[in-house]
């Protein structure tokens, strides 16, 4: 079954162009010009995969973000004619896995797209792969530390029994710190790991999680226990 899209882009012509590209990639291909349609379309077609130009009429795509990231898991690759580290960074902090500015070449963007559904595929093969084992043998599916449990076959998260609500990639990076716990990891390989080879980042992505994180699994995020800072090189999870 084809990936399904959502591209949300007021221009019309940069619309159309890119619509066009992905279905020839053999993509479904769902469209809005506003951030109101946005929320609607995304709502009704439940796409794989969002494609999300800041500036919009209505709302703007950063609002988008954090609507839909509350209530649905999928890629989120931002589009902008802004190139502000600070306009980078409230996205990530909204919630979106990525980011390209305008004008960017149909290849990259493709690149992007492919990288983004890759994971989505990876994940849900692991899912598949994990249920599979499960109905073969008794396996171990959540790791424990302290009253911090990771279940992962649910993907969920709960602190002292209660719920922690993760975002997709927060759960990806606390279950490769939990991994590797008491290994000092650096930012490059987190990003590398977590976000794959193909993620355009740096470091700031990296903190940026780690601080959603500490809000989410330390008892006080400013002093955090669990996921420690290693000075000039990056973070260690001591469980």
């Amino acid at each position: 079954m084809a990936y399904r899209v959502l591209l949300v882009e007021d221009d019309a012509t940069l619309r159309e162009t890119v619509a066009y590209n992905l279905s020839r990639q053999g993509y479904e291909v769902l469209t809005a010009d506003n951030g109101y349609d946005a929320l609607e379309t995304a709502r009704r077609g439940q796409p794989d995969l969002l494609l999300l130009d800041v500036m919009l009429p209505g709302i703007d795509g950063f609002e988008v973000c954090r609507l839909l990231r509350r209530e649905m898991s999928l890629p989120i690759l931002m589009l902008t004619a802004r190139s502000d580290e600070v306009d980078r960074v409230v996205g990530l902090e909204m919630g979106a896995d990525d980011y390209l500015t305008k004008p960017f070449s149909m290849r990259e963007l493709m690149a992007r797209v492919k990288a983004l559904l890759r994971r989505v595929e990876l994940i849900r093969e692991d899912l598949a792969a994990e249920r599979v084992d499960a109905a073969a043998e008794p396996r171990a599916e959540t790791l424990a530390f302290g009253d911090l449990e990771i279940d992962l076959s649910r993907r969920e998260v709960r602190v002292g029994g209660t719920a922690a609500r993760l975002k997709p990639k927060e759960f990806d990076l606390l279950l490769f710190l939990a991994r590797n716990a008491g290994v000092a990891l650096s930012r490059d390989l987190i990003l590398e790991r977590v976000w794959d080879w193909t993620f355009d980042g740096n470091s700031r992505t990296v903190d940026v999680h780690v601080r959603w994180l500490r809000e989410k699994v330390e008892a006080d995020p400013a002093a955090p226990t669990r996921i420690v800072t290693v000075r000039g090189i990056g973070y260690r999870f001591d469980g």
